[in-house]
């Protein structure tokens, strides 16, 4: 059975509400609580520690964020949470998904990204762990993941909020180096749809003429769009998409 619709009523912060000149920093508390605030939904990632705990954490890697050498899943949630966000006014650090969670206690819709894993058992903790820390959760929340096999696994575990493919042309060198052509041409095209059963679409906002994601949109499946970082980007996706994913301007919360 398809899950219920997601409600994309209003603008999704990416990683929250940052801004670095204010000594914001992307996925964290203070980001969080900067996007309630304005009345945004906010987008955030989910990464493990190397003891199998999500973390609120984009990037594969430590340095950019952290100073810190080295990959996420190397340090244990202990390690992780001991790391101060370079140019945090407030000191954050890294925090547990089920902190986020707790902070965050419904009062705004989550696009909640698991990020790709380098082997299947990891793929399986991580849905695990996410599936359980959601158990008792109140509010509106979304799973997305570029990894089709991701939302397999979520489902799995009983999954009935919306869940959503992240994707883009597959045109990136950089981005698309480890899947094989007929990979891209599966992703690009959507052609997991029988298996992952996904409610809605979060594409790339240069990829929205992409034929599939038209047509699952034609078909009546929401479309989000991702990373919209003017309001001429955002002018440029009306009647496109149905909801932006923004950073580093304020667009209107209603």
């Amino acid at each position: 059975p398809m899950c219920a619709k997601p409600n994309f009523d209003r603008p999704i912060a990416h990683r929250g509400l940052h801004d670095s000149g204010r000594g914001i920093i992307e996925n964290t508390a203070s980001a969080f609580a900067a996007a309630i605030e304005k009345g945004y939904a906010i987008e955030c990632d989910v990464q493990l520690s190397r003891d199998g705990i999500p973390m609120i954490f984009h990037d594969d890697d430590l340095d950019r964020l952290t100073g810190v050498e080295g990959p996420v899943g190397a340090r244990t949630m202990a390690e992780l949470a001991s790391f101060t966000l370079l140019g945090s006014a407030a000191g954050d650090t890294p925090q547990r998904f089920t902190e986020f969670l707790a902070q965050v206690a419904g009062r705004t819709l989550l696009q909640i990204e698991l990020k790709q894993q380098p082997n299947r058992a990891a793929t399986e903790v991580l849905a695990q762990t996410v599936m359980d820390a959601l158990k008792g959760y109140r509010g509106p929340v979304t799973i997305e993941s570029f990894d089709p096999n991701l939302l397999v696994e979520v489902r799995k575990r009983g999954a009935t909020m919306p869940l959503g493919i992240v994707t883009y042309a597959y045109d990136e060198p950089e981005w698309d180096q480890n899947l094989s052509g007929f990979q891209r041409v599966v992703l690009r095209h959507l052609l997991h749809y029988p298996i992952t059963r996904f409610d809605f679409i979060s594409c790339r906002d240069k990829s929205l003429g992409l034929p599939a994601v038209r047509l699952f949109r034609a078909l009546g499946v929401p479309v989000t769009t991702w990373t919209i970082k003017t309001p001429a980007a955002a002018m440029a996706v009306i009647g496109k998409a149905d909801q932006i994913v923004f950073e580093g301007f304020e667009p209107p919360s209603a």
